[in-house]
């Protein structure tokens, strides 16, 4: 599982506390969790990450397209598994032989899963998205009873579940979440009241769940939170939770480059004076973003990146670190010595968000298991 321990740019995920994360996070909703594990669990690496949240507790586990959801079948994970976009046609044969749950929002949909479930003799289990707001896919919340109705009359398929997602809960304002909660709260009465309430009822998303806790519902569906990572500066994950990436690169060259002199492409940074630079071996092409003001860790001390960021390498000026020679640890994002870089840090500086940074990490990056 590990890459070779001399890769020039690696992570160091750790799965014990992507294990503490998930139990944390159940332990605090009250109610089981659905991990998100897409886009590679968020750049920990997909069927890691997702074995070390099932020993945490997780119930289920979430991804974005049925190709990530077979990657994890094909690593022997064989937990639920619900597949939170759209499957296409054309796919669904794939999708029932694998056992994934699908999402489905329209009778077309759950025809589909249906023809499909009947040409192979198995069952379609699928939930419903509710459109309570996000305006990205889903039903209508006037059309949930007859769907939900018409799914509970069509041979081949189980409804098992029925959800929504929210546009704004990890933001200041708390009236647009209340108000998709409150649209999605009415179709759970309305299901309940003609009998068609499915086992899974689920809402919130990492931010929902922590602040909005009557949108816990059956079950909580966490990405960043299961990866120590906040959702916004506005809703912060607890003191106990951790990161569980960090990302490091090493020294390749170090020398003085005499004052007057360019570094770089384009030669936009030129000493002031004699300077120690340093060759890391990582650049754009590894994620690491081509924008101006970035600092790594050298020796437990901040050193700033200097001159373009290449698609390779990128290079530092060492004057205020300690000594610092070819081969030494460089961190990226995490912890050395008393100093760290957070990706909520490396986000504000690119203009993003943090899981924005470790999902543009490239697999060409070495991932490292501890």
């Amino acid at each position: 599982m590990p890459l070779a321990p001399r890769a020039s740019t690696w992570l160091e995920i750790d799965l014990e506390v992507i294990r503490r994360n998930a139990q944390r996070l159940t332990a605090r909703c009250g109610v089981p969790l659905l991990a998100v594990v897409k886009a590679g669990a968020y750049g920990h690496g997909g069927a890691p990450a997702a074995r070390a949240a099932l020993r945490g507790g997780a119930a289920m586990l979430g991804a974005a397209r049925v190709d990530e959801a077979l990657e994890l079948r094909r690593a022997g994970i064989d937990a639920p598994l619900l597949v939170l976009g759209a499957t296409p046609a054309d796919r669904l044969a794939e999708a029932l032989e694998a056992s994934l749950t699908l999402t489905v929002w329209t009778m077309e949909h759950i025809q589909a899963a249906a023809s499909a479930a009947a040409a192979r003799r198995v069952v379609a289990n699928l939930h419903l998205k509710i459109d309570s707001g996000m305006n990205r896919i889903g039903a209508p919340p006037e059309q949930a009873l007859d769907l939900a109705r018409r799914a509970s009359e069509t041979p081949g398929v189980a409804l098992g579940g029925v959800y929504t997602h929210f546009a704004c809960a990890d933001e200041a304002d708390r009236s647009p979440t209340l108000r998709q909660h409150a649209l999605f709260a009415d179709v759970v009465r309305t299901l309940e009241a003609a009998g068609l309430r499915p086992r899974w009822v689920h809402a919130a998303n990492t931010a929902g769940a922590l602040a909005y806790p009557e949108a816990r519902w059956d079950l909580v569906r966490s990405g960043v939170g299961v990866y120590g990572l906040h959702p916004s500066r506005v809703v912060r994950l607890p003191e106990e939770f951790e990161p569980a990436l960090m990302w490091k690169s090493r020294l390749t060259h170090v020398k003085t480059v005499p004052a007057g002199q360019g570094v770089s492409y384009g030669h936009r940074y030129v000493t002031r004076r004699d300077e120690r630079i340093g060759t890391v071996a990582v650049g754009y092409a590894d994620g690491f973003r081509r924008v101006h003001g970035n600092v790594v860790l050298v020796g437990g001390r901040r050193v700033p990146v200097v001159g373009r960021v290449c698609m390779d390498q990128i290079l530092v000026r060492l004057d205020d670190a300690a000594p610092a020679r070819p081969e030494d640890e460089v961190v990226l994002l995490g912890a050395q010595g008393e100093e760290r870089i957070t990706a909520e840090e490396i986000a504000e500086r690119w203009g993003t968000i943090n899981y924005e940074v470790t999902c543009g990490i490239t697999e060409r990056v070495g991932r490292t298991y501890l």
